[in-house]
């Protein structure tokens, strides 16, 4: 005896009711109906994972964009001074294993002019070495703009949009004016310095490239006057340790000292993603509803054309109970096969769109992503499975949802009126 033979009769028979239909025209319209519900489930959970995997993709890129010319932690003086003795700060943050890089740095607003061009910089003092340890972006021009960098020489690395806005080319001299001037007999004076721009780097993260200078430790101290580094920068091993890592941090190092992971300091970017992916997950699920509850419609018109065969089987002693679960069989059934269709469509999509995309574009001649527009030239795609189970797991429950009300009016039929005109 197969195992489909072995199970309860009300799942035979509605599973012999799913795949019924092929004949008659009323029988023919109903399994249309059947199949447009199925392939609306199956869009529907398709389309909700392939635009939540490029949106993962996206804040992916951006992350990382940024996270190469930021560090994952910051720390600062809770009085907003400068760190006193930041070596033994830096060996008390690297006794946490998640801690693999940590380095010293100046951070103070200035303006930033050549000729008649001026603009709003954000100033940050490194040791190019160190730095090296804490961001990639330093790390990879570790042997070319970063080791221009030294001591005493007011050498300056621009952003590369910062530096086109400047109208300034290596080998230019460009000053730095600090607005926590000099009090003198005149006035409040701001402090100016001529710096030589030794080199330009581009992250890919238009913030950075357009509003961030980097000087050397020593040379930003001196300028701004703040006696030593304004803040110690640490990098993990994972990023997505960084909110933990700086609470066992903020603990372990007292109210003395301020401690600031990446997602605090660029809360606002990263609760608007979060926003923008929650309000197009609930968006997205609207339509997989929509699709589901036409089931509501599929099954109704089956109880209806099926009600002598209900009417026979309550003769045959069904209880009601059980005519109510051959028609949720019935509808789940749908439901199941429409949603783990749409998850195939779905990651067989989102795991190849950077060969689907490109696909398309050369079909139709169009660049969705022009690269002298977007830094991002390419479809980024990043399926998971914390957003693919739950997708699938309330297509199921909204499938299972929309067979109970035309399940429970089958249950209902009085077999006397339904074989009186049989």
């Amino acid at each position: 005896m197969s195992l489909f033979e072995r199970a309860p009769y009300e799942w035979q028979i509605g599973w012999r009711y799913t795949r019924a239909g092929r004949t008659g025209r009323r029988n023919r319209f109903i399994s249309f109906i059947s199949g447009i519900s199925m392939l609306g489930i199956a869009l529907g959970v398709a389309a909700l994972i392939i635009v939540l995997s490029v949106m993962n993709g996206f804040q992916k890129e951006v992350r990382d964009r940024m996270l190469s010319v930021v560090a994952h932690i910051e720390i600062f003086d809770a009085q907003g001074g400068a760190l006193e003795d930041w070596q033994a700060l830096a060996g008390t943050a690297r006794k946490d294993s998640r801690v693999v890089g940590a380095a010293p740095f100046v951070s103070a607003q200035a303006l930033v002019s050549r000729d008649d061009a001026m603009r709003g910089a954000m100033v940050r003092g490194i040791d190019p070495e160190l730095e090296a340890e804490v961001t990639p972006l330093a790390r990879e021009l570790r042997t070319t703009a970063m080791a221009t960098l030294q001591p005493g020489q007011w050498h300056l690395v621009l952003g590369a949009e910062l530096a086109r806005l400047l109208g300034a080319r290596i080998g230019d001299k460009v000053t730095l004016i600090s607005p926590s001037g000099q009090v003198t007999p005149a006035g409040v004076v701001p402090r100016l310095k001529q710096f030589t721009l030794t080199g330009v780097f581009e992250s890919g993260h238009y913030e950075y490239d357009s509003t961030l200078a980097l000087v050397h430790l020593d040379d930003a101290a001196r300028l701004f006057r703040t006696g030593g580094p304004t803040g110690l920068q640490l990098r993990l091993a994972k990023v997505q340790d960084a909110r933990a890592a700086a609470a066992d941090l903020a603990r372990a190092l007292g109210p003395t000292f301020e401690v600031r992971d990446w997602t605090r300091t660029h809360r606002s970017w990263f609760d608007a993603v979060q926003v923008e992916k929650r309000m197009m997950f609930i968006i997205l699920t609207l339509i997989v509803a929509v699709a589901a509850f036409n089931l509501v419609s599929t099954l109704v018109m089956t109880v209806t054309d099926k009600r002598a065969d209900i009417a026979i089987l309550r003769t045959l002693g069904a209880s009601p109970r059980s005519i109510m679960g051959i028609f949720v069989v019935q509808g789940a059934t749908s439901g199941v096969i429409g949603t783990l269709s749409g998850v195939a469509l779905g990651m067989l999509v989102a795991f190849n769109i950077d060969t689907i995309v490109p696909a398309i574009e050369h079909a139709l001649g169009v660049a969705f992503l022009p690269g002298n527009i977007y830094v991002i030239s390419r479809m980024p795609s990043q399926p998971m499975a914390g957003d693919i189970v739950p997708i699938t797991l309330i297509s199921l429950l909204l499938a299972f949802v929309a067979t109970l009300y035309p399940s429970w009016r089958a249950s209902g039929v009085n077999p006397a009126e339904a074989l009186r005109y049989e």
